[in-house]
């Protein structure tokens, strides 16, 4: 399994930064690896709410279905699955001044033969990660 965790912050305040984090297909928008992002229901973003969500990943495609876990007014939870991972998103959120502090913690668990490119996936998601918080900064203090 592999966990990654980072911390920083946007200039947006925390309601309008949950609000817009809630909807996982603007992670179109703030997610350098993902390709498409659809919402897969209907009506108001709730707990429930699911997403297809296509990546690039190592070079290669990846689909894992979404679903929004736990939605607080703090703390967003969505969690990831497809034959080969298991993954679980969750954004911790607290006010920062007129801002916003943003703790994401990504785990993921690969499955069967996809075990085996764990320490690769370990290192691809770490450098990927750095990205994500670049570009989710620009996104949401842009909004």
């Amino acid at each position: 399994m592999a966990r990654i965790e980072r911390r920083f912050t946007v200039a947006k305040p925390l309601g309008e930064v949950v609000e817009y984090l809630k909807d996982f297909s603007h992670a179109e928008q703030w997610d350098p690896g993902t390709v498409t992002c659809t919402r897969l229901d209907t009506g108001p973003v709730m707990e429930g709410s699911t997403w297809r969500n296509v990546s690039q990943f190592l070079g290669r495609r990846t689909e894992l279905t979404y679903r929004l876990d736990r939605a607080l007014p703090d703390r967003l939870t969505f969690a990831g699955e497809n034959g080969s991972a298991v993954t679980v998103d969750d954004l911790a959120f607290e006010p920062d001044g007129a801002g916003t502090r943003v703790t994401y913690t990504a785990d993921i668990r690969l499955r069967g033969a996809a075990r085996l490119a764990e320490p690769l996936a370990r290192v691809a998601l770490e450098g990927m990660a750095g990205k994500v918080v670049v570009k989710m900064q620009e996104t949401i203090n842009g909004l």
